[in-house]
């Protein structure tokens, strides 16, 4: 039977369940080869990098690594014995009494000293 010629009176109810689903199936199939074409695909492209003629062009890019810092960041600070909270209020306050920008100072680190350790310091 020649679909094709046929006006949408002539199908039955049963003939259009047929060709609905031989859609659904021919589409299905479609899906399933494209995802297998993008697996051999991954296979392919991870066993040339893994071959020798993508390790040069990998150690290249692995020889220049490119660190990007915040804006105004000036390196890591060490805290010790403090909340991340009151070590940005104590870098706040010191900018604040020095008159200078945040961005303009730099903390090597942030430590809480108790009074006995302060004259432990004082004297030694």
């Amino acid at each position: 039977m020649n679909f094709l010629l046929l006006t949408a009176e002539d199908f039955t109810i049963d003939e259009v369940l047929l060709v609905s689903l031989l859609n659904f199936v021919i589409i299905l199939i479609v899906l399933g080869l494209l995802i297998g074409v993008i697996y051999l695909l991954r296979y392919a492209l991870f066993g040339m990098e893994k071959s020798s003629l993508f390790k040069g062009k990998k150690k290249q890019a692995v020889a220049q690594p490119v660190i990007a810092k915040a804006k105004g960041s000036s390196g890591e600070i060490c805290i010790y014995n403090v909340k991340p909270r009151d070590a940005a209020m104590v870098m706040a306050i010191v900018a604040d009494e020095l008159k200078t920008p945040l961005n303009r100072l730099r903390f090597k680190s942030i430590k809480q000293v108790t009074e006995g350790e302060e004259k432990d310091e004082i004297q030694g």
